[in-house]
């Protein structure tokens, strides 16, 4: 086993946790969580357990298969569990983990900063496409 100097393992460190590269850890849960289906999932679950179709009557819009691979994704991930109770229809729940309650307040500080800031942003795409119109 060889030793690393202090520069080498900032250097590995850095190259590790550093967003913008693919291989990073953060850049790998970003890329999951800024998907608008999970986020939507992880809204409707938020007050608790879900049957299938209550999820899917709570995300208009959502397909069958975009809602079963984002709550396949979200299990994988651990933010979601999936029980199915043996009936007639068979009964399947879905709830958020302690890890998916734990994005919870993340999500909804999200939502609220998109609330209080949508005007602003709507002004901005505004005087944005006006320039651009005008531009030569």
């Amino acid at each position: 086993m060889t030793t690393m100097r202090a520069a080498e393992r900032r250097e590995q460190d850095r190259r590790e946790y550093n967003a913008f590269l693919s291989e990073c850890p953060g850049h790998e849960l970003l890329a999951t969580l800024s998907d608008k289906w999970v986020t939507l999932v992880l809204s409707a679950l938020a007050d608790g357990p879900l049957r299938y179709r209550d999820v899917s009557r709570t995300i208009p819009g959502a397909s069958q298969k975009m809602l079963t691979q984002t709550l396949r994704k979200l299990e994988r991930d651990g933010l979601v569990t999936r029980t199915v109770t043996p009936s007639v229809p068979v009964r399947v729940d879905y709830e958020l983990t302690a890890l998916g309650q734990s994005l919870l307040p993340v999500q909804r500080a999200i939502k609220s900063w998109a609330e209080t800031h949508i005007e602003q942003v709507h002004l901005a795409r505004k005087t944005y496409d006006h320039a651009m119109a005008d531009a030569p």
